[in-house]
């Protein structure tokens, strides 16, 4: 009975082992994080700059009903609308900087994430993270 024990240990102690290790690589690398508050209605302009192409990226809230904030963003002529809560999976959503190439694995995005809504100020805070291991992109705040 000690000799089962024994092993189920060491099995145990593997496999956190080799947990710990795999979660800190399938980590998500950003490399700029920036917290922004926007009352409603509030345009919040971001440049991105690349290789020689500037792109504009826009976002605003219009309405927080039921615990759920609407959200229109544009970015390189595409038009998109979101619904994001705090308390849900929902809380962000995610855009490519650059189109997906043959040469270009990890592609650089921007994930802007709600975080809360304040009824005071009626404000709303979002966080936005910038992932980009090739350190190709530049971002400059409007």
């Amino acid at each position: 009975m000690q000799k089962r024990t024994k092993i189920v240990k060491t099995i145990l102690q593997v496999f956190i082992f080799f947990s710990m290790c795999f979660s800190t690589m399938l980590e998500a690398d950003f490399i700029d994080v920036k917290v922004i508050k926007l009352k409603k209605d509030e345009q919040k302009k971001i440049l991105v700059k690349y290789d020689s192409k500037e792109k504009l990226f826009q976002f605003r809230w219009t309405l927080y009903k039921n615990d759920g904030l609407v959200v229109f963003r544009s970015y390189d002529k595409i038009v998109a609308q979101n619904i994001l809560y705090i308390r849900n999976k929902n809380q962000s959503f995610r855009f490519y900087l650059k189109p997906k190439g043959g040469k270009s694995y990890d592609v650089p995005y921007v994930l802007v994430k709600f975080k809360a809504f304040d009824y005071e100020t009626n404000e709303a805070t979002f966080e936005l993270y910038l992932s980009d291991k090739n350190m190709q992109i530049s971002l400059k705040y409007l």
